[in-house]
């Protein structure tokens, strides 16, 4: 039987060492439920830049990862939405940002295409409109399909509700948004948490994420410690 792994417990200052220039990372989040919001402030602190961002939407100049398109440090964007982010919209304007606008439907399942190691998916969505240019475009029984290529990231930063040692994840509300499928298509997975609870605590019915797709753990509040009572 394979030995399962105590995960590492950091500061959101440690974590995100494991990102570097130029990386791509996804941010998990829809507008503002199930942000990673401490571990988004730790990679603006930490300078990181030249970044590949992917995400569903760009949030707001201050508000989660939409603070590090205002702060420059995205080179591109691949997103769903980002019309409430006024940034965006000025940076690729005056061309300083690339940006790569994906329906919600097929950037979610491009993730989960880059998680479980396919090829990519076939969508009707997009056949004969912009974002058909470009692309290859595939007939099944008569009816046409856009390939839409798979998508992962060197890190993603997600967020969920509790965990516990072996990294196993219950999610709260809206945090099961697209935090569950970005979880399967990093390199290295970081989740922010508001709980890391000891082994045997979680109810193996309600876990999502299982403990083998992630990295590292950062515990939200003032203490790991003080969640453990």
């Amino acid at each position: 039987m394979a030995k399962k792994i105590i995960k590492p417990v950091m500061s959101a200052e440690q974590a995100v060492k494991s990102i570097e220039d130029e990386s791509t990372i996804m941010v998990g989040g829809f507008n503002y439920g199930g942000i990673p919001y401490t571990l988004v402030d730790a990679v603006i602190d930490a300078n990181i830049k030249e970044l590949t961002l992917i995400c569903n939407d760009t949030a707001y100049e201050d508000v989660g990862h939409g603070k590090l398109i205002k702060n420059g440090r995205i080179k591109k964007v691949i997103a769903s939405h980002v019309g409430l982010n006024k940034a965006t919209q000025a940076l690729f304007n005056e061309k300083k940002l690339e940006l790569e606008l994906v329906p919600q439907g097929s950037l979610v399942e491009r993730i989960r295409a880059g998680g479980y190691g396919l090829g990519g998916i076939l969508t009707p969505t997009g056949v004969g409109t912009a974002a058909e240019e470009g692309k290859r475009v595939i007939e099944v029984e008569g009816k046409k399909y856009i390939l839409e290529l798979p998508l992962r990231a060197d890190v993603a930063l997600i967020r969920a509700y509790k965990a516990d040692r072996y990294g196993n994840l219950v999610y709260y509300g809206t945090n099961r948004n697209f935090n569950p499928a970005m979880a399967t298509a990093a390199g290295i997975v970081i989740v922010e948490v508001d709980a890391i609870l000891e082994v045997g605590s979680l109810d193996p019915n309600r876990i999502v994420t299982p403990g083998i797709l992630v990295d590292i753990l950062v515990f939200k509040g003032d203490s790991y410690y003080a969640s453990r009572t």
